[in-house]
């Protein structure tokens, strides 16, 4: 898998793309409903059961700092980072509540893009995702995307960093269903090994909305 953003750029790996390309596979009997696909040199191992249930077996998160300060807006703001396949900040929305936000009145596009390029994460810049927990296994989330340079509907990846840095801010049970802004729920797991996670999975719903021919 070659995964591309909405503005041409080499995305990396994209969580939510690569279970969509494994039901795809599955749907033009390519692979069967086990199989694995590489991206960005590294395997990756999937499992369709059927449109509602795609899982897929991340690669283990690296560089994963907790709670540092970032200059922004005149002000310093406690946030999260880890790479799971893309690089992700993370941040509750607690800490924002001094600015008197919520997690559905905030605006993600002015914020979002302001940390998204912030000089701390140059030169590749950062995905931005904003969390809030709903339940001891629950997180709802925001995210925004570089590449696409707005707020997403969902974002796999991001989906994992959230999960990830919100069990340890909010000690959560596992396995986590995160909440997106397209209200399609999807479920993240892993193991902790030296106190880093391990064996990530990300499971959810994917769906062939249209096809088309193109002329080559």
């Amino acid at each position: 898998m070659m995964y591309y953003n909405a503005d041409g750029s080499y995305g990396g790996m994209c969580g939510n793309g690569g279970r969509c390309i494994a039901l795809f596979a599955v749907k033009k009997r390519i692979a069967p409903r086990r199989h694995s696909f590489e991206a960005l040199k590294h395997i990756y191992d999937v499992r369709v059961v059927s449109e509602s249930d795609v899982s897929l077996r991340m690669k283990d998160p690296v560089d994963l700092r907790m709670n540092f300060m970032l200059p922004i807006q005149g002000k310093r703001i406690n946030v999260s980072y880890v790479n799971t396949g893309s690089p992700h900040v993370v941040i509750p929305i607690r800490n924002l509540r001094g600015r008197g936000l919520s997690l559905d009145t905030l605006d993600v596009q002015s914020l979002g893009r302001e940390i998204r390029y912030h000089k701390a994460f140059h030169p590749l810049g950062t995905n931005v995702n904003f969390i809030e927990m709903v339940s001891g296994k629950r997180l709802k989330i925001r995210t925004y995307e570089r590449g696409v340079e707005a707020e997403t509907l969902a974002c796999g990846t991001g989906s994992v960093a959230s999960a990830i840095i919100g069990s340890s801010l909010f000690d959560m049970s596992l396995p986590i269903t995160i909440l997106p802004k397209s209200r399609s729920p999807l479920v993240v797991d892993f193991e902790r090994k030296g106190g880093l996670p391990v064996d990530v999975t990300l499971q959810g719903p994917a769906k062939i909305v249209y096809s088309g021919e193109v002329e080559v």
